[in-house]
C-alpha cells in the first residue's frame, strides 16, 4: 500500500469504523456483546462479525474469532498471512491467541482492555492465571495417560500426508 500519511490514516479509519458498526449493531439488535471485527486483505474487506457468544451459545464466538472463521472459510485457508484485523476492542487472550495462530499481519483496535473491564468484560484474571505455574492456577489442570497420548503425535510426525500449520 503506497498511500500518503493522510490517506493511510483515512484507509485504516474506514475499516475501524466498520468494526465499530458491527459492535454497535450487536448491541442495538441484541445479537451479543458490544464487540465487532473485520478482516481486510489487499484493501478489501474479507469478513466481518460482531460478538456471537450469547446468540450462538458459544463462549469462543468472540467477534475476532468469528471474523477469523469467516475469512478462513471465504479464502479457503487456515493461514491469513497478508490480512489485517480491525477490532472494536483490544483482543482478549483467546482472541489474541487466535490472531497469532491465524498469522494475521497486524491488529488495529479502538477500545482498550481497561475500557472493556469498566463495563464488565475483565480479562485480567485470565492474564494473571497464564502467568502462574500450572499447579497454582484456579482451574485444576491434571496430566494423565501421556504415553498413550503420544501415539497420535508419533503418527503425525511420521505421516506423509500431514499439513504443516
Amino acid at each position: 500500500m503506497n498511500l500518503g500519511i493522510m490517506e493511510e490514516q483515512a484507509y485504516h479509519e474506514e475499516f475501524m469504523r466498520i468494526a465499530i458498526e458491527f459492535s454497535e449493531r450487536n448491541v442495538l439488535e441484541s445479537l451479543g456483546g458490544p464487540f465487532g471485527a473485520v478482516i481486510v486483505k489487499d484493501g478489501k474487506m474479507i469478513s466481518g462479525s460482531g460478538n456471537k457468544v450469547t446468540a450462538s451459545n458459544d463462549p469462543t464466538a468472540h467477534a475476532e474469532v468469528s471474523a477469523i472463521r469467516l475469512a478462513c472459510e471465504k479464502l479457503n485457508t487456515f493461514d491469513l498471512n497478508g490480512c489485517v484485523i480491525y477490532t472494536s476492542c483490544e483482543p482478549c487472550p483467546m482472541c489474541l491467541s487466535a490472531i497469532y495462530w491465524a498469522r494475521l499481519d497486524k491488529v488495529y483496535y479502538a477500545n482498550t482492555k481497561v475500557d472493556a473491564a469498566e463495563i464488565g468484560f475483565d480479562d485480567k484474571f485470565i492474564y494473571d492465571e497464564l502467568d502462574k505455574e500450572m499447579e497454582h492456577r484456579a482451574l485444576p489442570i491434571v496430566q494423565m495417560l501421556r504415553d498413550e497420548g503420544l501415539q497420535a503425535f508419533k503418527l503425525w510426525n511420521q505421516s506423509a500426508m500431514k499439513v504443516e500449520y
